[in-house]
């Protein structure tokens, strides 16, 4: 089996998007100022992680459509 950093990359994009369902699932009365801080710092690593993919790519480009779409109906 042959290890990559593309591999490493993917596992690890996959147990930070866990990591923040898992924290997500909490209640929202339950957390901290700190707690909500750590979990945006998550989301951006995780984005930081996907966007070089070809996953990452396809989002960018499905909200770029989307966004244009936006500024259309509101002229």
């Amino acid at each position: 089996m042959r290890r990559s950093g593309r591999w490493v990359t993917l596992n690890v994009a996959v147990l930070l998007a866990v990591i923040i369902v898992w924290r997500l699932r909490r209640r929202t009365e339950a957390r901290s100022r700190f707690d909500e801080r750590l979990t945006v710092v998550i989301v951006l690593a995780l984005g930081v992680l996907i966007a070089p993919t070809p996953a990452g790519q396809g989002i960018m480009n499905i909200m770029g459509q989307f966004a244009n779409g936006v500024t259309q109906d509101s002229r």
